[in-house]
């Protein structure tokens, strides 16, 4: 009986789909202490993209946004240094990842979101230069002269 149920239980997650689930696509934004130098805040960011590509992750696109004034305080600091990485990712890296953010003490806060076909379709529009306001202007202008 025991192998029954078990071929039951395969078939039914294969015919919803829950084993053979395709990767999907992330974006995590970190902020890191700004007591940290460039090297070490540098080194924090390659060790997650390290567990991220470890973990079987494909890094699609990275940007470091630099040290930015934080919304509120968090532990006496008002600034912190930005990081976003948009990757694709079994939803089994997620934890460990986080894991990760939480264990590392130069991680203030942190966020990961995966991205519906929404937010894909505006990241691609916004990495192409879409919203570009100079583009826009310096367009109009040489559509004026």
């Amino acid at each position: 009986m025991y192998k029954f149920a078990a071929r039951f239980k395969r078939n039914i997650y294969q015919k919803f789909n829950f084993l053979n689930e395709s990767m999907q696509q992330y974006e995590t934004v970190i902020i890191l202490t700004p007591l940290l130098s460039e090297e070490v805040s540098k080194e924090a960011i390659a060790k997650f993209r390290s567990i991220l590509t470890e973990g079987g992750a494909e890094i699609v696109h990275e940007d470091n946004w630099g040290l930015k004034k934080l919304a509120y305080p968090i532990d006496k600091k008002t600034t912190g240094f930005y990081h976003l990485i948009e990757f694709k990712a079994p939803g089994e890296l997620i934890s460990k990842l986080e894991v990760e953010y939480k264990r590392d003490e130069r991680v203030m806060r942190f966020l990961t979101i995966r991205l519906d076909k929404h937010a894909l379709a505006y990241n691609e529009k916004k990495r192409s230069g879409a919203f570009n306001k100079k583009a826009e202007t310096s367009k109009s202008e040489e559509v004026a002269n």
